[in-house]
């Protein structure tokens, strides 16, 4: 069966921008699929998902090929860091955020105070993520997550996500017609997978609803329960860039980690958690040169793009933006994005 599937996804995938398509050609992935969609619908029925439901979600479904390709050439691990951080720490992005934090800023400074994560840092996630509630996706989520449930790659994570989308469409908190979000999945302001938004959302506004595509007080506070939930330590900054010292390389070896097994995968790149201190001794410096900060945080070196590229200490706030989206990349450039909100 998973050979088999994994066969449908690539003639899929083959199959995409072509207008003709021999009829023995694509006739064995879809039978294929209509087998696994008709267990699906039935896991669905046993969960208690509504016919409704399954009608307007379900029925007459068919996968996207190009939702496969993206998920096989995802930015943030196709591109340097110096292009990824040009794409989206843009000056419109900052300025635009700066604009953000002042317009909102009595409630953020409620939110901040309430869950403990500093303004600068839910702005910058909602301005990463969404380009501040302005785009949050036009693809159909649960077609999204059928097409990724499907496809063998990971297939058990985003067969729980589909069924969890539809728990949400069960329990009325949006229409199908409105569940839009991105390639992946991802829905509303916050970009939340359907299992984050059932465990974090927040009606911050007291409207009965968790409102994370329309309400900004909602947004806001889901981001920050999600961060606070992930160990996120208020009053610490995510880290910093660096120069590392000559023998740095040479020496490398003392500070790699013992292999680990990490939910977050890169995070067995990083070096291990040191104290600050201790990194001052080894002869880490901050970019300018000048000595690292007094502050006893636990922190590890990251080199985003191998050992040519630039350097970085990074904190737990960092790990815990991490649990947000397991990339370097992104974490960067959130804690990138958010120091350039400093003072506003």
């Amino acid at each position: 069966m998973q050979l088999a599937r994994l066969a449908a996804c690539s003639i899929l995938v083959a199959l995409l921008g072509t207008t003709v398509s021999p009829a023995n050609h694509a006739q064995e992935p879809q039978v294929e699929f209509q087998d696994w969609l008709a267990e699906l619908i039935a896991e669905a029925r046993e969960r208690g998902i509504r016919e409704d439901i399954i009608e307007v979600a379900l029925n007459d479904i068919t996968p996207i090929p190009q939702v496969v390709q993206n998920d096989r050439n995802q930015a943030e691990f196709t591109e340097t860091f110096d292009q990824y951080l040009e794409k989206r720490v843009t000056p419109w992005r900052i300025n635009t955020g700066r604009e953000r934090l002042r317009e909102h800023k009595e409630l953020l400074t409620e939110v901040g105070e309430h869950y403990g994560v500093s303004p600068r840092f839910i702005v910058a996630f909602w301005g990463v993520e969404t380009n501040y509630g302005s785009f949050t996706g036009g693809t159909d989520v649960v077609r999204a997550l059928v097409t990724l449930a499907y496809d063998p790659r990971r297939s058990a994570y985003f067969r729980r996500e589909l069924l969890s989308a539809l728990d949400i469409l069960n329990e009325g908190h949006i229409a199908h017609s409105d569940m839009k979000g991105s390639w992946a999945g991802a829905m509303g302001q916050s970009q939340f997978m359907p299992s984050s938004f059932q465990e974090f959302a927040q009606d911050f506004d007291g409207d009965g609803k968790r409102d994370i595509w329309n309400s900004e007080a909602d947004v806001f506070a889901s981001i920050a329960n999600y961060l606070r939930a992930a160990q996120w330590q208020d009053g610490q900054t995510w880290g910093r860039e660096v120069q590392l010292p000559d023998d740095y390389f040479a020496n490398a070896e003392q500070w790699q980690q013992a292999p680990t097994e990490y939910s977050c995968s890169v995070l067995r790149h990083h070096t291990v958690q040191m104290p600050l201190r201790d990194w001052q001794i080894a002869g880490v410096r901050r970019a300018d040169g000048s000595d690292l900060p007094t502050n006893d945080f636990m922190a590890s070196i990251i080199l985003p793009d191998g050992e040519q590229g630039r350097a970085f200490i990074t904190y737990n706030n960092f790990r815990t933006i991490l649990k947000y989206n397991c990339a370097n990349n992104y974490a960067l450039a959130i804690g990138h994005l958010a120091d350039r909100f400093i003072g506003y």
